[in-house]
């Protein structure tokens, strides 16, 4: 046995990993999650932030999540937007609505259609492959950051075709990236319990493979604090961090805490604000081959947001011009530009507006 297995984990050695830019195990992000000191993890987290990124810049976006549909047959547990199949309160935007919100983000200032909605039975492959078309020809210069895995797979399914087929396809008609909703927790048991009509762990990272080999690249998420254990977000963690090693498919990470309001799922206590920079902290820690860790401002709020920015975030995330699905369970910190970029400088950085691909654009 190596002089090294002995050696017990402690704050000290994490950090002599961390300082001489060396990988930290799964044990040692377990520790992480335990150990007291929040400045302890504010300094290693920074430390490797500004190793990936610009220590002095923060970056974000200006788009628009448009939820094409609130119809899904899939009845996720902690999802308060859905409406199933037949429901009243169920619908599906014309071409028409979409292309003028479209219109409306970009006289706005926005680059970024984040395009989502349900797994809709009535909807296969060529209704994304005409309306991202439409999208493409009449806004060339908008980004369709669109369809989660989950999406992407049902698509296919449905469609009768490869998951291979299905995303050449869609990349054909205009989808740029995938962003990485669905992930949720990638562990089976889990997901049993909080999606159990949903796409397995195994299927999710294989649509992000899939993805990655066809020059579609993505982004990776974490919803934590609802039936998962400390464990699960390790091995979450892990799940994505082998996959980045295997094939470099995603630019940024974000995680934010599940948000119960009118759920089905509901907990005992909601996960704190301390839980919330703990765990983007480690994740900064242990995904060392991550450029980019955004903020979920929606969910946190600007003062949390401001803090998460000492914990390994380097991203503001979305100016949302719209935004539905967290809202829908009662929550919404949706903030202009201007109030954006006044909590970046307020907290000691210089703001710089991207584009999906995380490139500076100019304002």
């Amino acid at each position: 046995m190596s002089t090294a297995a002995l050696t017990p984990i402690s704050i000290e050695s994490i950090a002599e990993k961390v300082y001489s830019n060396q990988r930290i195990t799964t044990e040692d992000a377990l520790f992480l999650f335990q150990h007291p000191n929040m400045l302890e993890l504010s300094a290693l987290a920074n430390f490797r932030r500004e190793q990936r990124s610009d220590p002095e810049i923060v970056t974000y976006v200006i788009g628009r999540i448009l939820n094409y549909t609130n119809v899904c047959w899939v009845r996720c547990k902690f999802c308060a937007f859905y409406r199933v199949p037949n429901h009243a309160e169920g619908y599906l935007h014309s071409d028409e609505a979409i292309l003028e919100k479209v219109q409306d983000t970009v006289d706005q200032g926005g680059v970024e259609i984040l395009f989502q909605g349900g797994l809709n039975p009535k909807l296969k492959v060529d209704y994304f492959e005409r309306i991202f078309s439409k999208i493409k020809a009449q806004f060339p210069e908008v980004i369709l950051h669109a369809l989660s895995p989950a999406e992407i797979i049902y698509i296919a399914h449905i469609s009768r075709l490869t998951l291979e087929e299905c995303l050449t396809r869609l990349k054909a008609a205009g989808l740029h990236s995938i962003p990485g909703a669905g992930g949720e927790i990638l562990v089976d048991r889990v997901r049993k319990i909080i999606a159990p009509n949903k796409d397995t762990t195994d299927e999710w990272l294989a649509c992000m493979r899939t993805a990655a080999s066809l020059g579609i690249r993505s982004t990776a998420s974490m919803m934590f604090g609802h039936v998962e254990t400390i464990e699960d977000r390790v091995e979450h963690l892990g799940r994505i961090r082998d996959l980045q090693d295997e094939c470099n498919p995603f630019r940024a990470f974000v995680t934010w805490n599940f948000q119960p309001e009118d759920t089905d799922l509901q907990i005992p206590v909601k996960a704190s604000a301390a839980d919330y920079l703990r765990t983007l902290a480690v994740s900064r820690i242990f995904l060392d081959n991550f450029d980019n860790v955004q903020l979920s401002i929606l969910t946190q709020g600007p003062k949390i947001a401001q803090a998460g920015l000492k914990y390994g975030a380097n991203d503001f995330g979305s100016v949302m011009i719209e935004e539905n699905v967290v809202s829908a369970a009662g929550n919404k910190f949706i903030l202009n530009s201007t109030e954006f970029e006044r909590l970046i400088k307020d907290a000691g950085y210089t703001p710089r507006r991207r584009n999906t691909r995380y490139e500076l654009i100019s304002e």
